[in-house]
């Protein structure tokens, strides 16, 4: 299965996002796709050895298409996830998606996602979390205009 390469904007939720905001204007992460194979334990053993590695998983989305199992998460430290995903020889892409944290309440899902698509950003897919550390919500969008899109999310913020 083929996955289209995204950039990742991972807005507020790695330590230090407002000094890494303020640097590069908009602060970036990957997210990873894994392929995990459908059977009891797979998806344990993936998420067992990203915490054994001192990852810790913000985001996270799974589902079953064409018999695999495939996962999205955004992390807090991509280089490490990276490298535990590499010692179990798991089929994993980085990519691109947008991400804001915004107040976990009612509406705010839909407020994200109306101001994105009233500017012509298409949303192909999409998955919360939580930013460490706070009540916030972290949402997630796989769009088809990562620049515009996190500009645009960075207006909600």
């Amino acid at each position: 299965m083929s996955h289209r390469p995204r950039q990742v904007t991972f807005w507020r939720a790695c330590p230090g996002w407002r000094k890494i905001a303020r640097e590069a204007g908009m602060a970036k992460a990957k997210e990873f796709t894994v392929t995990i194979e459908d059977k009891p334990g797979a998806l344990g053993r993936c998420c067992v050895a990203l915490a054994e590695r001192g990852v810790n998983i913000l985001a996270f989305q799974s589902y079953v298409e064409e018999g695999e199992s495939l996962a999205r998460f955004v992390v807090d430290d991509p280089a490490r996830a990276n490298a535990a995903l590499g010692s179990l020889r798991m089929i994993f892409e980085e990519g691109d998606v947008a991400v804001i944290s915004l107040p976990h309440r009612p509406g705010e899902l839909g407020r994200a996602a109306s101001h994105l698509g009233a500017n012509k950003i298409n949303i192909d897919y999409s998955y919360c979390g939580l930013e460490p550390g706070s009540a916030l919500l972290l949402l997630v969008f796989g769009v088809d205009n990562l620049t515009r899109a996190a500009a645009l999310l960075d207006e909600l913020a």
